[in-house]
């Protein structure tokens, strides 16, 4: 989690700056912090305001995965690694339902038809947020 408020951002742990003064950085101070998934925010990825149901995820998946086993296809995925996404697809896919009342759901901003949804959950301490994704839905690209 980061705190963002216009253009300043502050990590949560972060120390003020060692030369002492940090009033005039440049940034626009105006409106509060608000804590934000740094990821999220960076991605862009909108939250879905009031979740979504179990059944309609359950339906979002198969089409997906129906998609996604093509875009592998299409990436030129070695047919056993796309045998080893289909055989341990559903045992992760009851993972996730059994814990789907805890989960926020987060979209890309496309908001494109069979894409992933994001789901994020909390560790034990109500602070700490994780994401999950399908490992097979991640394109690897250079920045």
């Amino acid at each position: 989690m980061v705190k963002k408020g216009a253009e300043n951002f502050v990590l949560d742990g972060a120390n003020p700056s060692a030369e002492g003064d940090d009033a005039d950085d440049g940034g626009d101070d105006s409106g509060d912090n608000q804590p934000v998934l740094d990821l999220a925010d960076q991605f862009r990825l909108a939250k879905i305001e009031g979740g979504m149901s179990k059944k309609s995820y359950q339906s979002e998946l198969k089409k997906y995965m129906k998609a996604l086993t093509e875009k592998l296809k299409e990436r030129g995925t070695p047919e056993e690694d796309i045998k080893k996404f289909q055989s341990e697809a559903p045992a992760a896919a009851k993972k996730i339902l059994g814990n789907w009342d805890n989960y926020d759901i987060y979209q890309g901003e496309s908001m494109a038809e069979n894409s992933m949804y994001v789901l994020v959950d909390f560790r034990e301490d109500g602070m700490t947020p994780y994401m999950t994704v399908w490992k097979w839905g991640l394109e690897e690209y250079k920045v």
